[in-house]
């Protein structure tokens, strides 16, 4: 037989437990917008052109301009549309843009764990050095928010064999690590359950635009096309879509103008979908339905 990570069971989604998100709605959306900073001559890092010798300065200041322009433009999106977010925040950048932090924990948007900076990989360490990265980590947004996160998501999706267990044994409720399934669903760790919500790799701009090289607006006709999709195929059951977010790519201009009319059309159809953020669908998961999520 081959090796299974041994954290969930095989389950189709067609024969599952059926359940509704508050209200009645069968769609949860919600948004993750990552908001990291980079090591400036060394690590790990998306590119636009490919790097030349450190100082990769083209590469460097093109992620930059998300924390210093991006982000700030989507932060206006967002507010006009009323959407709430999830922001999977760096620690590292407390210490580097602590007026963006401020900015967005003060309109009430879910700040989550994403390690210390994208310019590592905690699946790297050894366990004990994996522990100290999330302890860390975790200890920084709690000391800015005054609150735990509840919610984990590794720099570059990067887990080790114990990554569910440090989760878990640190205090987190929610990873957005696995992206096997289009419904919350419960992993088991040495600590108790640990809830696995999906977070997007199709609808996710790296991929779509870093690695495929989509255009802006092919990028924002997928998220409507499976927005559109996913309120349809809701019918049969209660879902899940996120939409991965980065304003060095997404903050861009020309970009922007895409991504607000995509959302703009999921805002239009609010009334029948949960527009909320991760956090929320983790509450409601431990709190109202347990015994439904597979």
């Amino acid at each position: 037989m081959l090796p299974h990570h041994g954290r969930y069971d095989y389950s189709p989604i067609s024969k599952r437990a059926d359940y509704n998100w508050p209200e009645g709605k069968r769609l949860a959306v919600y948004i993750g917008l990552n908001l990291e900073h980079f090591s400036f001559g060394s690590g790990l890092g998306a590119e636009l052109a490919p790097g030349g010798p450190q100082p990769d300065v083209l590469n460097y200041a093109w992620r930059d301009y998300g924390n210093r322009v991006g982000a700030w433009r989507l932060l206006e999106l967002f507010d006009a549309l009323g959407l709430p977010a999830s922001v999977l925040a760096n620690s590292e950048m407390y210490e580097y843009a602590p007026d963006l932090m401020a900015s967005f924990s003060a309109r009430g948007h879910e700040i989550v764990g994403h390690g210390r900076t994208n310019s590592e990989r905690q699946s790297d360490l050894t366990t004990e050095r994996e522990a100290e990265l999330i302890s860390e980590a975790t200890k920084v947004l709690n000391d800015a928010e005054g609150k735990q996160p509840k919610g984990w998501l590794s720099p570059w999706i990067s887990e080790s064999f114990d990554t569910p267990d440090l989760l878990s044994e640190t205090g987190y409720k929610y990873t957005l690590n696995w992206c096997m399934d289009d419904q919350p669903v419960w992993m088991k760790t040495r600590h108790g359950r640990l809830l696995s919500i999906p977070y997007p790799q199709e609808v996710n701009d790296i991929p779509s635009i870093a690695a495929r090289k989509d255009g802006a607006a092919e990028f924002a006709n997928m998220i409507i096309d499976n927005f559109d999709e996913m309120l349809e195929q809701s019918s049969r059951q209660p879902l899940v879509m996120g939409i991965a977010l980065h304003p060095y790519l997404v903050g861009q201009p020309y970009r922007l103008r895409h991504l607000r009319r995509a959302l703009s059309h999921i805002v239009s159809n609010q009334d029948q979908v949960w527009l909320t953020t991760s956090g929320a669908i983790s509450d409601y998961c431990y709190e109202v339905i347990p015994d439904l999520v597979p």
